[in-house]
């Protein structure tokens, strides 16, 4: 996951507007609105490609520590990937209504933002969220 994140909101609406082709970058400004609406959070890039809302801080046992977005998403050219950092063990209910995606261990893949019902897509974004704060504390970017 990137470490480091941009300190204006100019650089997100600078990569979303860059982005191509014409669907993907729609599909990425309407996740900056969705990301907006549901974490209440203003959006930083981090790194050179994950569009990220909220941050915590981490510290494992191990002693592996480190600071990282709460949520976000990638516009990448083969699919968008949002990333719910608890993972999607616990959201199956709402999976089975989303429509068409793939999971990894903390990244949801779709295609495009016209093959899932947005408002459970809020719900997982937000139930994630909420999962997150239960283990660190969450802040702006």
């Amino acid at each position: 996951m990137a470490e480091h994140a941009t300190d204006s909101e100019a650089a997100v609406q600078d990569f979303l507007s860059g982005k191509q082709p014409e669907a993907r970058r729609e599909d990425g400004l309407a996740l900056d609105s969705l990301f907006r609406d549901v974490t209440g959070f203003a959006p930083r890039l981090w790194g050179a490609g994950i569009v990220g809302y909220g941050r915590y801080a981490y510290h494992y046992a191990s002693g592996t520590s480190g600071e990282t977005l709460a949520t976000g998403f990638s516009p990448r050219k083969a699919n968008l990937v949002l990333y719910i950092m608890p993972g999607y063990a616990d959201l199956s209910a709402q999976l089975a209504g989303l429509g068409k995606h793939k999971i990894g261990k903390s990244c949801l893949y779709i295609n495009r933002l016209a093959d899932v019902d947005r408002a459970i897509l809020a719900d997982i974004i937000r139930t994630g969220l909420a999962d997150l704060s239960t283990r660190w504390s969450i802040a702006p970017a």
